[in-house]
């Protein structure tokens, strides 16, 4: 009898403190020796010449099932996570908000055979509805998603409902990812702005402003610090905003800070060409490639913690129908997400320890899924990615897996190509297309375990 399942035999494996060769056994869904040992094994696959990283684990995400199924749902959202080297993802529906503990449990049930990859489910805090954070978290929620401006249809939190939450979470040391926008700053913002008739495309970053991005960021950070609560500041757009942060930490505040390819790689101006199909928000804010690369810095040093894709699809048709102020926010991203790591990689900005640490290590930490996600060790899931490291492709919306079946960095041509993908040791994608039956599994959040 073999003594492992599979051997994936001759690679350079890649973990956030460096690179070596070794190949890595598995038995039982888990990895049972990362080194030069070559076990014998039901299946043997050669990895010369490739690189050998943790799956990605993508902590911002919204597949909208149930709840907006036309934009997304698991089968389609979990493909496009398979096929770009996600394993992991945690997801929230704006649509069909989580917040009691029967949400969670109908929508666990629902999901079952619908994911290609592992997930986790995170509910909405709703002002004033703290007496509801203890009872989800020990019911297994990932985290709760706050916002502190009224965003798609979910009321946001002003300075006191803010605190009154993070206080209720930081009795059972539960976390909060926060969308940062202050809704005094974004409503007068809107109500001008109507006031003076503008429906163009470049209103966007008028009423969702760096303003109000940032008076939130200072806000909520020093809240986080001030309650001892745990967070993470979501879709960090810019190095100010990152600075507030950083500042904050430094005096104790447990928050961490997550980017998204969007803010590296956009541009302010896009809005003005590209109208809908740039709308998110907080909008980009980089104009320049020193902007740019302001941001690589600042992921590079750990000032900006991870990277997530925040992906949120709507298709090409969901975004015609209607004007600027009507249409969908959000962008696609898991298509591309660990592609554009992977680029980075190759273009200097980062290095593949760097991408190992961003996107598996460093938000499986923060969502308390380490050490069973995000890195490749013994007793670790073997959820794993193959790269062929000097492969070049240009990303096509023809090759979108999401619904979305668009990406906004079509035409970009990238380095780096993920080959195959196994969660839990099994092939769940090879190639750009996902592979065999949907074998996902739901990961109950820490406060559950």
């Amino acid at each position: 009898m073999p003594d492992v399942d599979l051997l994936v035999a001759g690679g350079t494996v890649v973990s956030p403190t460096g690179r070596r060769p070794a190949n890595v056994a598995v038995r039982d869904g888990r990895v049972v020796a990362v080194g030069q040992e070559r076990p014998s094994a039901s299946e043997v696959v050669d990895a010369s010449g490739l690189l050998v990283l943790p799956g990605g684990v993508d902590t911002h995400v919204h597949l909208m099932d149930p709840g907006a199924p036309d934009r997304e749902d698991f089968p389609s959202g979990s493909a496009a996570a398979a096929a770009s080297g996600v394993t992991t993802v945690l997801e929230h529906t704006h649509g069909r908000p989580v917040r009691t503990p029967t949400d969670l449990r109908v929508k666990v049930g629902h999901l079952q055979g619908r994911s290609h990859v592992d997930f986790g489910l995170a509910a909405h805090a709703w002002p004033g509805d703290t007496d509801a954070v203890a009872g989800l978290w020990a019911a297994g929620v990932a985290f709760f998603k706050v916002f502190t401006c009224t965003t798609h249809g979910v009321p946001g939190h002003d300075a006191h409902a803010l605190r009154a939450h993070l206080r209720a979470s930081a009795l059972v040391d539960a976390v909060s990812l926060l969308h940062c926008e202050d809704e005094a700053l974004t409503e007068g913002a809107e109500s001008v702005l109507r006031a003076e008739g503008r429906d163009d495309p470049g209103l966007l970053t008028e009423w969702r402003s760096l303003d109000a991005e940032l008076v939130a960021v200072a806000v909520a950070s020093l809240l986080v610090r001030r309650t001892g609560a745990r967070a993470t500041a979501a879709h960090v757009s810019n190095a100010e905003s990152a600075g507030y942060i950083a500042a904050e930490r430094a005096r104790g505040a447990r928050l961490a800070a997550e980017g998204c390819p969007q803010y590296f790689l956009l541009r302010e101006e896009e809005v003005l060409g590209h109208g809908a199909l740039r709308k998110f928000t907080p909008p980009a804010r980089s104009r320049t490639d020193e902007d740019e690369a302001e941001l690589w810095r600042l992921l590079r040093d750990g000032t900006l913690t991870h990277m997530s894709s925040d992906h949120a699809p709507s298709t090409l048709e969901q975004k015609a129908d209607g004007d600027i102020w009507s249409v969908h926010f959000g962008l696609p991203g898991l298509d591309s997400t660990m592609a554009v790591l992977l680029d980075a990689a190759a273009r200097g900005h980062l290095a593949y320890e760097d991408v190992a640490r961003v996107y598996s290590e460093a938000p499986a930490r923060q969502y308390g899924l380490w050490p069973r996600k995000g890195r490749l060790a013994p007793g670790s899931d073997a959820d794993l990615v193959l790269v062929d490291p000097h492969a070049r492709r240009t990303l096509r919306n023809a090759d979108v897996l999401s619904k979305a079946r668009w990406t906004p960095f079509d035409g970009r041509e990238v380095t780096g190509r993920v080959l195959r993908t196994y969660v839990r040791g099994a092939l769940v994608a090879a190639d750009g297309a996902p592979v065999g039956e949907r074998r996902g599994t739901f990961l109950p959040g820490a406060g559950a375990r």
